[in-house]
């Protein structure tokens, strides 16, 4: 996501300006109007933004603070002293910052929720639609809890697919490391012993001496290199553009696209979950929920689901034009929870179901890319001993 100053005016014609974080300006266009506000005038707010933005929040910081802010507030704490407690037990500067800020907004008579959503960077929607149910139905530690419950199961998913991705990476980090040494310090040596001997030597032995040499004379690429690839990343995925057609191309991939399927439909399925059982309205929580959904398709079909409930429709009809990206069984077991009134609850098995799921592809993938690995490694290797002996039983060749 990015931030943008916009300006919008009201249907009274009053004019508005401030910043406000969407995914483009479509999107920013679609929350202005949801607000009753028109947009006039957009721009990407990049001195706020910076290049890199390191200041960050983790999932498992945000967890923590929600779990022990409802354990604080059940035993009767005031959210003010709640937020000082918080505040020191964070280690994190930023959190630290912004926690004393939102304190300081409640002291002055802003509500909680207002005060969070000032932060949209830190504390997504979720948050201060959430804790506004909270205030208005005076169960604030309930609507905490089921919050708390929500990023907990999200973190576990989310720990699932990184540790299934760990050991591939790993491997590549410790073999791409291996050859840069062997390039640097071990081919430069062998290259210089072959020029000595004078003979003719294999193509694939002069790439390799040619690599070494040319990584040992501009080491520092090794360094500005990657550094480079990182910040172009890093700016392509701040653009709605590419997102959008990463999104799309990634559907295409067999194996992934599955993978992303599981992960966004467990995801959405709990988030909204979480929204309907905290009181949100269903279509405020599929625009919520549109807005956390790390996939474009996904987030496109949550928006369209929530304009078409908004019209009287129900919402499994609506996902059921989508079978590419929501599954049937997502759509049967939705029309079952719509017709018993139990929504919510058939949400939550959803999404407790495609959390195994995804399980199961992690696992799999794992399995699958270990002996890739080996097999890319050992080509690797197998090459570069045949580049570096075949040489010297040349030359053996020759004295005999």
């Amino acid at each position: 996501m990015a931030i943008y100053r916009y300006l919008a005016k009201n249907k009274e014609g009053e004019t508005i300006s401030g910043r406000k974080e969407a995914v483009s300006i479509r999107d920013l266009a679609q929350k202005l109007s949801n607000q009753g506000f028109l947009l006039i005038s957009a721009s990407l707010d990049r001195k706020k933004q910076g290049f890199l933005n390191l200041k960050r929040v983790s999932l498992k910081e945000k967890m923590m603070a929600i779990r022990n802010l409802q354990v604080m507030l059940a035993a009767g704490v005031s959210l003010p002293k709640s937020l000082d407690v918080l505040t020191s037990q964070s280690r994190n500067k930023y959190f630290q910052k912004i926690l004393q800020e939102i304190k300081e907004k409640i002291i002055q008579g802003n509500s909680f929720s207002e005060a969070l959503a000032e932060y949209p960077r830190v504390f997504p929607k979720i948050f201060s639609s959430m804790i506004k149910v909270g205030e208005k139905t005076g169960s604030m530690p309930d609507v905490l809890n089921t919050l708390a419950s929500h990023l907990e199961k999200d973190f576990r998913l989310r720990s699932k697919v990184k540790g299934a991705l760990m050991y591939p990476m790993i491997v590549v980090i410790a073999m791409i490391l291996i050859g840069v040494v062997m390039l640097v310090l071990v081919v430069p040596k062998l290259s210089e012993a072959f020029k000595s001997l004078n003979i003719e030597l294999p193509k694939t032995t002069r790439l390799i001496m040619n690599l070494g040499n040319y990584f040992k004379d501009y080491w520092y690429l090794l360094l500005a290199v990657p550094l480079l690839i990182a910040g172009f990343i890093i700016l392509l995925k701040r653009s709605p553009k590419f997102k959008n057609s990463w999104d799309r191309f990634v559907f295409k991939i067999p194996f992934v696209s599955s993978l992303i399927k599981k992960i966004n439909t467990a995801y959405s399925a709990r988030t909204l979950s979480s929204l309907i059982s905290g009181g949100v309205s269903i279509v405020e929580a599929l625009q919520i929920t549109s807005e956390t959904v790390s996939n474009e398709k996904f987030r496109e079909v949550l928006i369209r689901a929530s304009k078409e409930v908004k019209k009287g429709e129900k919402l499994s009809s609506i996902i059921a034009q989508f079978p590419e990206v929501y599954p049937p069984v997502f759509v049967q077991m939705l029309e079952v929870g719509e017709e018993t009134g139990q929504t919510s609850k058939v949400l939550l098995r959803l999404a407790e179901f495609f959390d195994e799921e995804v399980t199961s592809v992690t696992q799999n993938l794992a399995s699958i890319i270990e002996p890739i690995l080996l097999l890319v490694i050992g080509g690797i290797i197998a090459l570069f001993a045949v580049s570096m002996i075949k040489p010297i039983y040349s030359m053996i060749g020759t004295m005999h």
